[in-house]
């Protein structure tokens, strides 16, 4: 999970979107349950929902690149639908960790696919395309447990591919510009770090705005991070002009909150809530390194509810877990629009309603609410986000994302748009029967038969 906190937030709201950075494409191998190579394009197709498409300008004089703002994985349980967003999270992890915390003679943390021997001793890669600034940027690596055996770095500032870097195992080929900054990078550099942290580290002005994009983009939210994410949401609200945007939000979403207040909180509970935010948006450590998540946030505010005769104050405990995922949301989603940054949203909709789900999904949606073009990605199990009978759906068709396990239990990422769909179909129930894929094989009569030899131990 990355930065939730801008302590100059009302300063990046007034940002400019003229040199939007966004995602265009992620790929991975040998990560996690992808045995084999994955791409998410975030690319328009022909199949797009125009209104959708954001147009972003990708080499100095060059036409445009059509970029959508949103992408939905759907599939069975333990498809591999998480563990595209977590894949994203990983590479970020990487980037901002291997120089800084990284041991000068200790593994490298991955996740390779473990179902296969030869894939747990195989490298991993990962690459990401974007546009920074206004310049199309590719990067990627790929590692072991201990070293990288390549690494690599271009941009198009003028539509021909031009070298950052280049590095194969311990030697590494410098592009044409900002060679000294390069070559001081070299001399910190170790077998087992990024290229990119270790020149970042040395203020390289090419490979720090990439660097600095990763810390704040890939925003990934799960549940084990809900309390870090509420006491995000809670300190948003010191900030005057964003108060007013977290309780429009709140209120706007009908759980019948009044107000939220910040009250005086134990000095050990506000130090733990500090390092979990410095944690969070990269600044130290790992997210893996808190101790006692859920003692982060739980007791630095109160809700207000209108009672029959005054407002009541109600704890967070006292309310229902719909309400404190939503609150846990609201921080990230307005730090994302105002960034323009990729945030990735595990089980968009556990415990929240349908309407809200596609509130949200709208917020990134319409350009007058993200005129930076922030980006979604997500994964769901609810179908009436694919649309109604009617061919009504919150995303174009060249959003939607399938994830299916294969026999040898790795994942298969696919687009709805691989299938050619027509523009009217009623995607959400095709899927649910089965025209798709990507749905679990079940057969009612072992789970009968479970049940049934069950009761009948009991008897």
């Amino acid at each position: 999970m990355a930065q939730f906190f801008c302590n100059d937030w009302h300063m990046t709201n007034s940002q400019s979107a003229s040199h939007a950075s966004v995602m265009i494409a992620f790929r991975c191998e040998n990560v996690r349950s992808f045995r084999h190579p994955l791409e998410l394009s975030m690319l328009s197709t022909g199949l797009a929902d125009r209104t959708a498409v954001r147009e972003v300008v990708w080499r100095s004089g060059g036409r445009s690149l059509g970029v959508l703002p949103v992408a939905g994985l759907f599939g069975a349980n333990a498809s591999g639908k998480s563990n595209v967003l977590e894949a994203m999270d990983d590479m970020r992890a990487l980037v901002l960790s291997s120089f800084r915390f990284g041991s000068p003679t200790g593994p490298i943390p991955r996740w390779p696919f473990r179902l296969d021997p030869d894939s747990i001793k195989a490298p991993s890669e990962y690459e990401i395309e974007l546009i920074l600034e206004g310049v199309r940027h590719q990067y990627g690596f790929q590692i072991d447990d201990h070293h990288v055996f390549a690494e690599w770095a271009y941009r198009w500032p003028r539509g021909r591919a031009s070298l950052i870097f280049r590095r194969d195992g311990d030697e590494v080929e410098l592009g044409a510009f900002e060679k000294g900054r390069g070559r001081a990078a070299l001399g910190l550099l170790r077998p087992n770090a990024l290229f990119l942290s270790t020149a970042a580290s040395a203020n390289h002005p090419l490979l720090l705005p990439l660097y600095e994009w990763f810390r704040r983009n890939l925003l990934l939210a799960t549940t084990d991070t809900r309390e870090a994410r509420q006491s995000f949401t809670a300190k948003l609200l010191e900030n005057e002009q964003a108060h007013a945007s977290v309780l429009a939000l709140l209120r706007a979403a009908d759980i019948g909150i009044t107000g939220v207040r910040q009250r005086p909180i134990d000095p050990q509970v506000r130090d733990r809530m500090e390092l979990a935010l410095r944690v969070l948006r990269g600044d130290e450590g790992d997210p893996g390194d808190l101790e006692h998540p859920s003692q982060i946030g739980d007791h630095d505010f109160q809700f207000t509810h209108r009672g029959s005769g005054s407002n009541v104050e109600l704890e967070p405990q006292d309310e229902s877990l719909g309400t404190l995922v939503w609150f846990g949301l609201v921080g990230p989603v307005l730090d994302s629009l105002a960034m323009g940054s990729v945030f990735l949203a595990d089980e968009l909709d556990a415990s929240l309603h349908p309407s809200l789900v596609a509130q949200l999904i709208r917020l990134y949606q319409s350009p007058t609410t993200n005129p930076r073009r922030a980006q979604l990605i997500f994964n769901s199990h609810d179908t009436t986000i694919l649309g109604d009978a009617s061919g009504n759906r919150l995303i174009g068709r060249d959003q939607i994302w399938f994830t299916e396990k294969k026999n040898d239990g790795s994942t298969r990422l696919y687009p709805l748009s691989d299938l050619d769909p027509r523009k009217a179909e009623a995607v959400g129930r095709r899927y649910l029967s089965g025209r798709y894929g990507a749905l679990p094989l079940l057969a009612p009569d072992e789970f009968d038969a479970a049940v049934e030899q069950f009761v009948g131990l009991e008897a």
